[in-house]
């Protein structure tokens, strides 16, 4: 059987090491120089294996949760960027107690903002793309970031997608301004368009392609 994939740029053994050396260097850091910064939410990241063998409850990774910038960072900087994951992997960055599924109960009224990248766009724009999506989940750049729920990056073959996850599709306001904001942060051009699914009509179209109900 192959050996599972990791989204650490190192080994769990290596890293812990590598935690217990910081841990020891920080001791010796004046307090005023240890103070963190907390963001408003606490935020959980996943990772998908995507083993035909397992079940997706099992494919589906907890990695880690955080609550302030500077753990944010150290897992960041600890983890392979999206462009490095092999094809049919996902991470997900969600509000700790959301599982990254259309049938948890945050997300089953809820859509997404689907950003897809053509293959030849991994190598120069995902990372900075995915990097800016978490930057503004976390820093809530959103006027409406109470209706975010999270962010999944899909890789694939033919080619990724980044999906912004929002509680309630009904809710038409809050949905355009985060496309409005989404699109301005990312730099994306006028002449592009962002599409916005609902959860339940891409759950009923299963093998086709599900229509937007909004796009900016």
């Amino acid at each position: 059987m192959a050996a599972c994939s990791s989204p650490f740029k190192m080994s769990t053994g290596a890293m812990e090491s590598e935690v217990e050396k910081k841990q020891e260097s920080e001791t010796e850091i004046p307090m005023d120089f240890s103070i963190k910064h907390p963001l408003q939410n606490c935020w959980t990241l996943w990772y998908y294996e995507n083993d035909r063998s397992q079940s997706w409850e099992k494919n589906q990774k907890e990695i880690a949760s955080f609550q302030f910038v500077e753990d944010f960072w150290s897992l960041y900087n600890h983890i392979k960027s999206a462009s490095e994951l092999k094809q049919g992997t996902d991470y997900s960055l969600f509000k700790k107690g959301i599982m990254p599924m259309w049938e948890d109960k945050a997300n089953h009224r809820g859509g997404r903002w689907l950003l897809s990248l053509e293959k030849k766009q991994r190598a120069n724009e995902l990372d900075r793309y995915w990097l800016d999506i978490l930057l503004c989940l976390i820093g809530e750049a959103f006027e409406h970031s109470n209706e975010i729920c999270g962010a999944v990056v899909n890789i694939r073959q033919k080619g990724d997608k980044i999906g912004i996850w929002t509680s309630d599709a009904s809710n038409a306001t809050a949905v355009l301004e985060i496309g409005r904001k989404l699109k301005e942060r990312l730099h994306i051009p006028p002449r592009t368009m962002l599409g916005y699914q609902v959860h339940k009509d891409t759950m009923d179209k299963t093998g086709s392609v599900s229509k937007f109900s909004y796009t900016v």
